[in-house]
């Protein structure tokens, strides 16, 4: 597996991390504090979001002709995306990491549409109103511990993401992907099989698999183990006890939901459901 953004400047011996938020499945918020380093990220893993929060007038980006940056400056390095940095000065600066899955999951789902629609191209230093907004918000959710903030953050931050309009191939269609969708929510509390959603789309199991994933942007398991997440966050935000949220979500028992729940979010249900209740309280 290849190292992270994250990980390149944890090897660093002045960079420091001030404050972290872990919001599962490929999806983390970092504040960091970092001056005089050098710092060269080798095609990393995972696409990272970037807004400095304090200083940056000091940090140059070496392979792009040495342009520096500035407070508020907006970075966008894509998975792969390698750059070369050089650090002059003191900066604080936030980050957003989320796995190529997590972000073109999350977006076909907010824009209910194709996943290979997503157009995320590099950027270095750009000026970003909406997006300097969100990364902010996060900055302000990972110093606080706000779990809800930061996730109702990540959705705006991709909700605004731009498309691309490509001529795609192969796939399945705006209508299928409709039908199957309202399929799943329909059942999510039933066992559902990869041939029952590929029977949907008039295809063979071994067809529709690729199918999907191309436009989803992950597996159909995986999708739907994302949907009954989704349900069971919802629920938790009622009386409703935890053993039977996870049989109205399909899972085989409570400690199915708690194991699947605290890997896709980074907490277990009952945590969970803490949080919303404080947040409905002010606490």
């Amino acid at each position: 597996m290849r190292p992270t953004v994250h990980d390149f400047l944890g090897r660093s011996a002045v960079a420091q991390s001030t404050a972290r938020l872990d919001l599962g499945a490929g999806c983390a918020v970092a504040i960091w504090h970092n001056h005089d380093d050098r710092i060269r990220y080798e095609t990393p893993q995972n696409h990272t979001f970037s807004l400095y929060l304090e200083g940056g007038t000091g940090t140059r980006r070496l392979d792009a002709g040495g342009i520096a940056g500035h407070p508020g400056a907006i970075c966008v390095m894509p998975e792969g995306c390698g750059s070369e940095w050089e650090i002059t000065a003191p900066f604080r600066f936030v980050h957003l990491y989320l796995s190529d899955a997590r972000l073109r999951t999350a977006f076909s789902a907010i824009h209910d549409c194709d996943a290979r629609l997503l157009d995320l191209r590099e950027s270095t230093f750009a000026e970003d109103a909406r997006l300097a907004a969100g990364l902010r918000t996060l900055a302000a959710a990972a110093t606080a511990g706000d779990v809800l903030r930061a996730e109702a953050a990540v959705a705006g931050l991709i909700g605004g993401l731009a498309h691309q309009r490509p001529q795609l191939r192969g796939g399945l269609t705006a209508a299928q992907l409709r039908r199957i969708d309202d399929w799943i929510e329909a059942h999510l509390e039933e066992a559902i099989h990869l041939d029952d959603l590929a029977a949907l789309a008039g295809l063979s199991g071994y067809h529709f698999h690729r199918m999907f994933q191309l436009s989803r942007g992950t597996a159909p398991h995986a999708w739907v183990t994302a949907r009954r997440i989704a349900r069971a966050q919802a629920l938790l935000g009622g009386p409703m006890p935890i053993a039977t949220v996870a049989a109205a979500c399909g899972f085989s028992s409570q400690s199915h939901l708690t194991r699947t729940f605290r890997t896709r979010t980074g907490r277990t249900p009952a945590e969970y459901r803490a949080l919303v209740r404080a947040a409905r309280s002010g606490a």
